[in-house]
C-alpha cells in the first residue's frame, strides 16, 4: 500500500512541476508570437496547476491513518479532489468554447511555424503525461491520480485543437483557402464540448463514491461467491461494498449455525475478512455481522 500511495504522488508531483512548465511555454509563445490559441491554451493549464496541486494534498492528506475523528480513514479526501479538478475542467470547457466562438467573429490573425512547433510539443508532452498518469492511476486506485489523468487528457484535446487550429491556418494561407483561418476557433469549440463531457463524467463519478454508492455488481457478486464457497457459511443475508477514496470497505451479513459458540463466530467472522481481503487487495475493511441459521428454519431470527 506504501509503495502505491509513493507511486501516485511521484505521478502528481510530476504532473504539477510539468504543468508549470507548459504554461510558462504557452504564455511566453502566446505573447510574443501573437498566438490567441496558444494564450488561451496557457491560460487553460495555469487552471490545471491548481487541480493538480488540489490532488496533491488531497493525495497526502488520503494517507492520513485512521482517528477518532475519521475512523474509516481519509481516502475521500481525494474523491473532494477529483470533484474540484471536474469543476476546474468545466470553468476551462466554458474558457475555450467562449473564446473560440469570439474568434469566430474577429478576422483571423496570421499563424505561425513557430506557434505550430508549441502547440505540437504540448500535445506530445500531455499525451505522454496522460499515458503514464493513467496506468499509475488505474494500478494504484488512486482518484487523484486519475484525476491528474483526465485533465491531462482534456489538455489533449485542447492541443490538438491548437495544432489543427493552427496548421490549417497555415495550410489556408499558401492554399487561399479563406475558411481554413476559421479552423481554430471551429476546433476550439468542439474540443470545449469533449472537455465538458469529461468533466460530466469524472463528476458523476466523484458524487457517486461521495453519496457511498455500491461497487459494481460483478465485484458484489464475487465477494458473494466467495461466502458462498465458506461451508459454515448456511446463507448470504446481504453484501454492500463502498469505495471511500482509494480503497473499499466492505458490510456483509451471513448466516451461520445457531449453535455456535462465540469463539467460533468470531473465528468464522476473521476468516471471511481475510478471504474477502485477499482476493481484493483495495478491501482495508470487512464489516462482518452473523445471524444465527437453523436447517429447519430458513427465516432470520434476529
Amino acid at each position: 500500500m506504501a509503495d502505491r500511495h509513493h507511486s501516485g504522488l511521484l505521478a502528481i508531483w510530476i504532473s504539477l512541476i510539468s504543468n508549470i512548465i507548459l504554461t510558462i511555454l504557452k504564455v511566453t509563445a502566446g505573447l510574443l508570437l501573437a498566438s490567441p490559441v496558444l494564450l488561451a491554451d496557457g491560460v487553460h493549464n495555469a487552471g490545471d496547476i491548481i487541480a493538480t496541486i488540489a490532488a496533491l494534498t488531497s493525495s497526502m492528506v488520503s494517507k492520513k491513518p485512521a482517528d477518532d475523528d475519521h475512523p474509516y480513514g481519509h481516502g475521500k479526501a481525494e474523491v473532494i479532489a477529483s470533484a474540484f479538478v471536474a469543476v476546474v475542467l468545466v470553468l476551462a470547457a466554458f474558457w475555450i468554447g467562449i473564446q473560440s466562438i469570439i474568434a469566430l467573429f474577429h478576422p483571423p490573425g496570421e499563424e505561425s511555424w513557430l506557434a505550430l512547433g508549441a502547440a505540437a510539443i504540448s500535445l506530445l508532452w500531455k499525451q505522454a503525461l496522460y499515458i503514464y498518469t493513467i496506468r499509475v492511476g488505474r494500478a494504484t486506485n488512486s482518484k487523484s491520480v486519475l484525476a491528474t489523468a483526465y485533465d491531462h487528457l482534456a489538455d489533449v484535446y485542447a492541443s490538438i485543437a491548437a495544432v489543427v487550429g493552427i496548421g490549417l491556418g497555415l495550410l489556408g494561407g499558401r492554399l487561399n483557402w479563406e475558411w481554413a483561418a476559421y479552423g481554430d476557433p471551429v476546433a476550439g469549440i468542439i474540443v470545449s464540448l469533449l472537455v465538458l463531457k469529461l468533466a460530466y463524467e469524472m463528476g458523476r463519478d466523484s458524487v457517486d463514491i461521495l453519496m457511498e454508492r455500491n461497487v459494481s455488481v460483478e465485484k458484489l457478486a464475487y465477494y458473494e461467491d466467495l461466502l458462498r464457497s465458506e461451508e459454515d457459511v448456511k446463507r448470504v443475508d446481504r453484501v454492500r461494498a463502498r469505495e471511500h477514496g482509494h480503497y473499499i470497505i466492505v458490510d456483509i451479513r451471513v448466516g451461520v449455525p445457531y449453535d455456535y459458540n462465540i469463539q467460533q463466530g468470531h473465528d468464522i467472522s476473521k476468516h471471511l475478512k481475510k478471504l474477502i481481503m485477499d482476493y481484493d487487495p483495495d478491501v482495508i475493511e470487512v464489516m462482518v455481522h452473523l445471524n444465527p441459521w437453523k436447517a429447519s428454519k430458513h427465516t432470520l431470527l434476529s
